[in-house]
C-alpha cells in the first residue's frame, strides 16, 4: 500500500514540475512576443523567425534553451539594430541567464522589472539609447556578475543596493553616461569580487572611496572624465596587487602635501608588478616628477602624465622603465635639457615632450630609439641643430620639432626616414635650402610643414613626388624663384600655402588641376601673369588667396571663384573684374580698336619719330663740346679721386648666393662674362656680373665699370650694391630686376602696349641724358640696347653694362668733335652690331645710337634691320 502511495506521489510530483516547465516554456514564448511587439524596427530581420509558423521558441534567432527542459536561458540580439523599448515582459522568463540587446536603438527606460531575474547573471544593455535612472532593483540580482551599461543617456545616481547586495559583481562597467553622486561603496559591504570597474565619462564627484581598498582581485579601475577630487588614492592602491590599469586622467585630483609632491603616490606603484598602464593625465598635478618614478614596475608599457603641473627637469632614472612603449609628458612645466639617457628606452614607440619650457639641443642619443614611431618635441625652447642621428629612426612615421628656437640646416638625412607621414619643423630658425632628399620623401600621407623659418633657394623639383600627402606649408621663409609645375602631381594634396615668399613667374596650370585641393594660398609673392583659368574650374577649391603680388588679367566670379571676396586679390593692380571694390575690365569691341589703331599708325608713329630725331638731335650737338679722354689716361682721372668703398663680400659668400654659379642660376652671357642671380645672406636678392679673368680688356673695363657706377646716381641708371675684386676673380653685384631685360619683352613678340613703350623711352632719354650732361663723370655708353635695358618692379627701365662706355671731359674751348682727343683704342669697333654709333662706321663723330635705340624699341625691330 505504502508503494502504491508513493508512485502516486512521484506520478503527482513529476507531472506538476513538467507541467510548471511545459507553462515556463509557453509563459517564455508569450513574453518574448510581447517584446517583439515593442520592436518597431528590425532592419537586419533579426526576428524573421519569430514570425515563422511551426519554428520553435528555441530554434527562434537569438533564443538559446536548456537542452533538458527547453527553458529559454539566454537571449543574445546584440548588433542587430533594433529599434523600439525594452518589454517588461521579459522578466516573466524567470530562468534567463544572459540578457544581451547592446548595440542596437532601443530607447526609454530600463524596466526595473528585470531585477527579478534572479537566476541571471549577464546583463549587457550598452550601446543604446536608453535614458532615466538605473533601476534600485537590480540590487536584488544576487547572482549578477557582469553588468555592462556603458554608452547610454543614463542619468541620476548609482543605486548603492547595486554594489552592496549585488556580491557577485566582478565586472561593472557604467561609463559614458551622465551619472552623478559619488561612488557609492562603503565599508559595511564587501566588493572582493570586483575585477572590473570603469565609470569613465560621467559627472561623478567625491573621493575614490576606501572601501574599494577592499577589492583585492581588482584589475582595472578606470575613473577617467569625471570630477572626482581629493588627494590621490596612495593609501587605496598598494592594496591592489593584480592591478594592470590605472585610469584617472581629467578629474580635479591634486598631489599630497597640498599638491606640490608626488613622491607618495609613485611609491604606492612600485610593488604593482602587474601594472600595464598608468594614466593621470589632466588633473593638474603639482610637484616635481620624483626620482622614483625610475622604481615603477618593469611591467609598466603606458605612462600619461600630460596636461598637469609637474615642474623641475626630467629625471635621467626615467630611463629604468625599459619596457616603456609610450611616455607622454606633455603641456608640463618642466624646463632643463632632454636626459641622453633615453635612448636606454629601446622599446619606445610614441614620446611626447611637447608644450613645456625644455631647452638644450636635442640629443642625439634620441637617434638610438630604433622603434620611435611619434617623436613630439615641439613648443619647448630646444635650439641647436636638427640632430644627423635621427636618420636612424627607419620606424618614424610622426616628426613635430614646431615652435623651437632650432637653428641650422635642414639635414638631408632625414630623406632617410622612409617610413615618415607628418613633417613639421615650423617656427624655427632653420635655414638654408629645402633639401631634395627630404622633398622627395613620398611616405608623407598627412602634412609637411616648413613655415616660419628663414629658408631660402627654389622649391624642390622632387616635391612633386609627395603623391599621398594631404598638406604642405612653405609659407613665411625667403623662397624664391617659380613654383614648379611638378606640384601638380600632389594628386592627394588638399592644402597648399605658399605665401609670404618671393615666388616669381606664373601660377602653374597645374595646381587647377589638383582633383582634392581646398584651400591655397600663394599670397605676399611676386607671382605675376593671370590666374590660371584651371583654378576656377577646380570643383574642390573653397579658399583661396592671390592678394599682394603682380597678377594681371580679368577674374570671373564664377566657378570656384564665386565665393570670394575682394580680400583674395588685394594688392595686384592688373587684375580687373566683377568684385566689389576691384577695378571693372573694359569690355574689347574689336571693330573700335580697328578705327582707333588706324589713326594713331598713320599720325602718331611719325610724330613720335619726329620728336625723338630732335632730341637726339639737340643733345648731339651738346655732346660735341665734349672730348673723349682715352683709354690710357683712364689712371688720370682716377687721380685725386676717393678710394672706391663698398661693404666687403667674399668669393664664397658669392658662390652660397648663387648655388655655387650653377647654371639654374645664369641670367646671361657675353663678352666679358656671365650674370647670375642669387640670394645674399641678408636675403636681398641680387645680379652677380662674373667677369672672364682671360679676357685681356677685362682689368680695364672692371676698373671703368666700377669707377662710373660708384660716381653716378639716378633712378634710371643701375646702381652696384657691391664689388668682389680678387686676382683671379672680379665681380660686380647689382639689385635683381624682376622683370628682367627689355629684350625679352620685345623679342619674339612684343608685349608692351604704345604707353609703355613710351615710358620706357623716356625713362632711358633720361638716363643717357644725365650721363651726357648732369653727370660727375660723363659717359658715352656705346652700347645702348634692350638687353643693356632691365625693368624693375614697377617696369621703370634702368640703364646698365658700362663696361666698354667712354669717359668724357668738359672741354670749354672745344666746340666740335673735329678737335676732339681720340684714345689709342678708339679705332676698334665698340659696341654690338647694329647698336654701334654710326660714326664708327663712317665719319669717325660721335653720335649717340639712342634715337635708333628707340625706334627698335618702339617698332620691336631686330637690332640688325638696318644694317
Amino acid at each position: 500500500m505504502s508503494l502504491f502511495r508513493l508512485t502516486v506521489f512521484l506520478f503527482l510530483f513529476l507531472d506538476t514540475v513538467l507541467g510548471k516547465q511545459k507553462a515556463a516554456v509557453v509563459n517564455g514564448k508569450t513574453s518574448l512576443i510581447s517584446f517583439m511587439s515593442c520592436i518597431i524596427s528590425d532592419p537586419q530581420n533579426a526576428l524573421e523567425s519569430w514570425n515563422t509558423p511551426g519554428v520553435h521558441v528555441c530554434d527562434w534567432s537569438g533564443v538559446r534553451c536548456n537542452n533538458a527542459s527547453d527553458m529559454i536561458i539566454e537571449l543574445d540580439l546584440s548588433g542587430r539594430s533594433l529599434g523600439g523599448t525594452i518589454s517588461p515582459a521579459l522578466a516573466n522568463i524567470s530562468s534567463l541567464q544572459i540578457l544581451d540587446l547592446s548595440g542596437n536603438f532601443l530607447v526609454g527606460h530600463i524596466p526595473k522589472e528585470l531585477g527579478y531575474l534572479v537566476h541571471l547573471g549577464e546583463l549587457s544593455l550598452s550601446g543604446n539609447f536608453l535614458e532615466g535612472h538605473i533601476p534600485s532593483e537590480f540590487g536584488l540580482l544576487h547572482n549578477l556578475y557582469y553588468l555592462d551599461l556603458r554608452n547610454n543617456h543614463l542619468e541620476g545616481e548609482i543605486p548603492p543596493s547595486l554594489f552592496c547586495n549585488g556580491t557577485s559583481l566582478s565586472y561593472v562597467d557604467l561609463s559614458n553616461n551622465s551619472l552623478a553622486g559619488q561612488i557609492p561603496l562603503n565599508n559595511e559591504c564587501i566588493y572582493k569580487e570586483l575585477r572590473y570597474l570603469l565609470l569613465w565619462s560621467n559627472k561623478l564627484i567625491g573621493q575614490v572611496p576606501l572601501a574599494l581598498s577592499n577589492s583585492t582581485k581588482l584589475k582595472w579601475l578606470d575613473l577617467g572624465l569625471n570630477t572626482l577630487s581629493g588627494e590621490l588614492p596612495s593609501k587605496i592602491v598598494h592594496n591592489w596587487p593584480r592591478l594592470q590599469f590605472l585610469y584617472l586622467s581629467h578629474n580635479n585630483f591634486a598631489s599630497h602635501d597640498g599638491n606640490t609632491n608626488l613622491q607618495p603616490f609613485f611609491a604606492s606603484l612600485v610593488n604593482l608588478s602587474c601594472l600595464q598602464e598608468l594614466e593621470v593625465a589632466g588633473n593638474y598635478l603639482g610637484g616635481k616628477l620624483p626620482h622614483n618614478v625610475g622604481d615603477l614596475p618593469s611591467s609598466l608599457k603606458e605612462l600619461h602624465l600630460e596636461k598637469n603641473l609637474i615642474s623641475g627637469s626630467i629625471p635621467p632614472f626615467i630611463a629604468n622603465l625599459f619596457n616603456l612603449t609610450f611616455l607622454k609628458l606633455s603641456d608640463n612645466l618642466l624646463n632643463g635639457s632632454i636626459p641622453p639617457s633615453l635612448s636606454h628606452m629601446n622599446r619606445l614607440e610614441r614620446l611626447y615632450l611637447s608644450n613645456n619650457s625644455l631647452s638644450g639641443e636635442i640629443p642625439s642619443t634620441v637617434g638610438a630609439i630604433q622603434h620611435l614611431g611619434l617623436l613630439d618635441l615641439s613648443g619647448n625652447k630646444l635650439s641647436g641643430p636638427i640632430p644627423d642621428s635621427f636618420a636612424n629612426l627607419s620606424q618614424l612615421r610622426r616628426l613635430l620639432l614646431y615652435d623651437n628656437q632650432i637653428s641650422g640646416t635642414i639635414p638631408p638625412s632625414l630623406g632617410k626616414c622612409v617610413n615618415l607621414e607628418i613633417l613639421d619643423l615650423s617656427h624655427n630658425k632653420l635655414s638654408g635650402l629645402i633639401p631634395a632628399e627630404v622633398a622627395a620623401l613620398n611616405s608623407l600621407k598627412l602634412y609637411l610643414n616648413l613655415s616660419n623659418n628663414n629658408l631660402h633657394g627654389y622649391l624642390p623639383l622632387e616635391l612633386g613626388k609627395m603623391d599621398m600627402v594631404l598638406a604642405i606649408d612653405v609659407s613665411r621663409n625667403n623662397l624664391s624663384g617659380s613654383i614648379p609645375p611638378q606640384l601638380g602631381s600632389c594628386t592627394a594634396l588638399e592644402y597648399l600655402n605658399l605665401s609670404g615668399n618671393s615666388f616669381e613667374g606664373h601660377l602653374p596650370y597645374s595646381l587647377g588641376q589638383l582633383v582634392y585641393i581646398r584651400a591655397l594660398d600663394v599670397s605676399s609673392n611676386q607671382l605675376s601673369g593671370e590666374i590660371p583659368e584651371s583654378l576656377k574650374l577646380s570643383s574642390a577649391l573653397k579658399e583661396l588667396n592671390f592678394s599682394f603680388n603682380k597678377f594681371s588679367g580679368n577674374v570671373s566670379n564664377n566657378g570656384a571663384f564665386s565665393n570670394l571676396a575682394i580680400d583674395s586679390f588685394l594688392g595686384n593692380s592688373g587684375l580687373c573684374g566683377p568684385f566689389k571694390g576691384m577695378q571693372r575690365c573694359h569690355k574689347k569691341r574689336s571693330y573700335r580698336l580697328v578705327f582707333l589703331l588706324i589713326p594713331v599708325l598713320l599720325f602718331g608713329t611719325p610724330l613720335i619719330c619726329m620728336f625723338l630725331r630732335y632730341s637726339m638731335v639737340t643733345m648731339s650737338k651738346v655732346t660735341r663740346r665734349f672730348s673723349i679722354v682715352s683709354s690710357g689716361n683712364f689712371g688720370h682721372v682716377e687721380e685725386g679721386t676717393e678710394e672706391l668703398k663698398y661693404p666687403r663680400i667674399s668669393y664664397s659668400q658669392l658662390r652660397e648666393a648663387t648655388g655655387g654659379f650653377s647654371s639654374s642660376s645664369l641670367l646671361g652671357s657675353g663678352r666679358f662674362g656671365q650674370v647670375y642671380k642669387g640670394v645674399l645672406q641678408d636675403n636681398t636678392r641680387v645680379a652677380v656680373k662674373v667677369l672672364d679673368t682671360k679676357a685681356g680688356e677685362i682689368s680695364s673695363s672692371f676698373r671703368r665699370e666700377c669707377q662710373i657706377l660708384k660716381k653716378i646716381r639716378h633712378r634710371n641708371l643701375i646702381r652696384i650694391v657691391t664689388i668682389c675684386c680678387r686676382p683671379e676673380f672680379n665681380a660686380l653685384v647689382f639689385p635683381l630686376m624682376p622683370n628682367g631685360s627689355l629684350e625679352r619683352h620685345l623679342y619674339p613678340s612684343q608685349r608692351l602696349n604704345v604707353v609703355e613703350l613710351v615710358r620706357i623711352c623716356s625713362d632711358v632719354a633720361e638716363g643717357m641724358s644725365y650721363l651726357h650732361h648732369y653727370s660727375p663723370l660723363k659717359v658715352v655708353h656705346c652700347d645702348l640696347k634692350p638687353s643693356n635695358i632691365l625693368l624693375d618692379e614697377d617696369m621703370t627701365a634702368l640703364v646698365t653694362d658700362f663696361g666698354i662706355s667712354r669717359l668724357l671731359h668738359s672741354d670749354e674751348n672745344t666746340s666740335t668733335s673735329n678737335s676732339a682727343s681720340f684714345s689709342s683704342t678708339h679705332g676698334l669697333l665698340c659696341g654690338s652690331v647694329g647698336y654701334i654709333a654710326p660714326g664708327m662706321y663712317v665719319l669717325r663723330e660721335l653720335r649717340s645710337t639712342l634715337f635708333y635705340t628707340m625706334v627698335f624699341i618702339y617698332f620691336g625691330l631686330w637690332n640688325t634691320f638696318f644694317n
